[in-house]
């Protein structure tokens, strides 16, 4: 972190899926749409839980219980390296490229045994993942710079 109450990471992977509760597929790119989320997304929508975000130490997480994971596979849009971001505030606003979100929500109540967690053994997101609303749309591609502004206390 610099000085600033800001932290610079790193888009691993973008991901989508027209269908809830299932795994993410990873794109070539994906498009932000102001207070919607992700276009195509099943999540998109008018609430706060636009798009979903999870770190790559997260999946490292899942992989050292021996389940073999991939980005999307927990269903998160974003997979991102370099920033843990679960421990973000809430209020923490997100720059890629010219898209701007701001996170609303850490960790989530998981669905009963969701099909991520069946398919997989166990999940990440009910505590390690992040949900972020679109303030400013944008697209958003693996190996983009992100920079969290932390909230002014």
């Amino acid at each position: 972190m610099n000085g600033k109450g800001e932290l610079v990471g790193v888009v691993l992977s973008v991901n989508l899926s027209k269908v809830k509760g299932v795994k993410k597929t990873p794109q070539e790119y994906i498009i932000l749409v102001e207070n919607h989320g992700v276009h195509g997304d099943a999540h998109a929508g008018d609430w706060h839980r636009q798009v979903s975000m999870l770190s790559k130490s997260s999946i490292d997480k899942a992989r050292s219980w021996g389940i073999k994971v991939s980005f999307g596979d927990f269903a998160e849009n974003i997979t991102v390296d370099g920033v843990e971001v679960y421990k973000l505030p809430i209020g923490t606003k997100v720059y890629i490229n010219e898209a701007i979100l701001e996170v609303t929500q850490v960790g989530k109540e998981c669905h009963d045994r969701c099909a991520i967690a069946k398919s997989v053994g166990k999940c990440v997101m009910p505590s390690e993942g992040i949900f972020l609303r679109v303030l400013k749309g944008g697209v958003v591609r693996p190996k983009d710079e992100v920079l969290f502004v932390l909230p002014e206390r």
